[in-house]
Order: C-alpha cells, then sequence, then structure tokens
C-alpha cells in the first residue's frame, strides 16, 4: 500500500451544535456547513480537510443505516489516508483483510466522487483509505 497523504481529520460528534459551538465559536475553525450538518474546511491549516462528522452520518456511511450498531464501539474520529487511485484502494482495502483486519466496508464510490474502504479500531478510530479526484492533480487522474 502506497499512502501519499492525509486525506482528512474529522471529529465524529453525538451533538453536533455542541460540537460546533466547541471547534467554530471557541476555537473560530472556520467550518462551513453543507446544509446536512456535516461541517468542514480545507482553510485549517496543516489540514486538507477538517471536519465533523455526525455520528449518524458515520452509522450511514459505514453500516447503511443513521443509527451506530449496538455492540460496536462508538466512534471518535475519523482518519483517511490517500492512495493513488479507486483501484487502489480496492487493493488497500483487500490488502488489510489479508493482514486480519475486518472492513465496515469494501471500497465504493461516494456519492461526492471519493471511494473509500474503512474499518473500525478497536480504539473507535474509522480508519479509511480514500482516493478523493479533487485532492489530485487533474493529469495525475486516471482517466
Amino acid at each position: 500500500m502506497d499512502v501519499l497523504f492525509i486525506t482528512s481529520v474529522a471529529a465524529v460528534v453525538a451533538d453536533p451544535p455542541l460540537s460546533r459551538k466547541l471547534f467554530i465559536d471557541a476555537l473560530g475553525l472556520p467550518l462551513e456547513g453543507e446544509g446536512d450538518g456535516y461541517y468542514s474546511s480545507g482553510a485549517v491549516p496543516g489540514s486538507k480537510h477538517f471536519g465533523l462528522w455526525p455520528l449518524s452520518q458515520a452509522a450511514e456511511a459505514c453500516f447503511g443505516t443513521d443509527r451506530w450498531p449496538a455492540g460496536r464501539v462508538v466512534p471518535q474520529a475519523s482518519i483517511e489516508f490517500e492512495v493513488a487511485s479507486p483501484e487502489a484502494v480496492a487493493a488497500a482495502g483487500a490488502e488489510l483483510q489479508r493482514a486480519g483486519f475486518e472492513l465496515l466496508h469494501r471500497a465504493h464510490t461516494e456519492p461526492w466522487g471519493q471511494t473509500v474502504a474503512r474499518l473500525l479500531t478497536a480504539d473507535g478510530l474509522i480508519v479509511g483509505i480514500s482516493y478523493a479526484p479533487a485532492l489530485h492533480d487533474p493529469q495525475d487522474r486516471p482517466a
């Protein structure tokens, strides 16, 4: 697996309004809402993308339901690592499975064009392997 860079870091938040008070009001981060409760920015120094990811949306992305499954550790954060192509996401997911890690889901393409595979650590960290076309130069993108 060839990780190119950290794609994103997001706090997984159970109470989005309370989290916005800390991250936007108190810390002054330039986060903007996307109309669905997710707040993010590509303008936080040192980060390509920082977000506040509502737990209900994390559950939807990982399990197809808006409730986090009972019996699974509840995530506190998400970190995604970028690879070179959508095919590299699928290969990385398979590599992680061969190494004994259980994927929450195999590589699939989100509605906004990002291809991602995710797993959940025992400590409650969602780890994604990602290809986000917007983070690559157009001449470097697969055809």
